[in-house]
């Protein structure tokens, strides 16, 4: 595909069928992201997990717990990328996480968001709806990306419900239980909202 196609401009107008599923870590999120591209959709991974693999592969130091400001920028980056990717596809396309969730990381830090990235937020819009899910220690696990606690989880999915409703989105938690209620549920309620 040519350079033409890779049109932030096209892309911010096609938000509506941008949906992001946010939230606490270790929530569910990835369980559920999975169903979906099972069930045919277009899925976009965690860009800041893909960061933290990355960087851990070449021994680069831009990690969430040693390079907070570095890790956000290219996890902003990453999450431009895949929104400006997303605005081609012409169907209803589903983000675990977005550009807001690194801007929300470092609000989390109580660091300064740059312009650019508040403007990223601003001009590359998800739809209105966003699907959080909620804190869930029953499941909650740590590993080689994951290296917070529960009651960290927490925090920054507070923060996160803050960041997305300072931004004008309105915030629907998903219900606990099997991967396929959480489905049934998040298609029901994308339905309703006319996504």
């Amino acid at each position: 595909m040519s350079e033409e196609y890779y049109d932030p401009v096209k892309a911010a107008a096609e938000h509506r069928r941008c949906v992001v599923i946010s939230g606490c870590s270790g929530g569910g999120k990835s369980t559920l992201l999975a169903a979906l591209k099972r069930n045919g959709f277009t899925v976009f991974e965690e860009p800041g997990r893909q960061i933290v693999k990355e960087q851990q592969f070449i021994g680069g130091g831009a990690l969430p717990w040693s390079d907070a400001r570095g890790f956000v920028e290219l996890s902003a980056s990453r999450a431009m990328h895949q929104r400006i990717s997303a605005g081609r596809e012409g169907r209803l396309v589903f983000f675990d996480r977005g550009i807001v969730d690194a801007l929300s990381f470092l609000e989390h830090l109580g660091l300064a968001v740059p312009a650019h990235l508040e403007a990223a937020a601003q001009r590359l819009r998800y739809a209105s709806t966003v699907f959080m899910t909620p804190p869930w220690r029953e499941i909650f696990a740590g590993d080689a990306q994951r290296l917070h606690g529960f009651e960290e989880a927490v925090a920054n999915y507070e923060s996160l419900r803050r960041t997305y409703q300072r931004l004008g989105y309105q915030l629907v938690d998903l219900p606990k239980g099997p991967v396929e209620l959480r489905l049934r549920y998040l298609v029901e309620r994308l339905d309703a909202v006319g996504v």
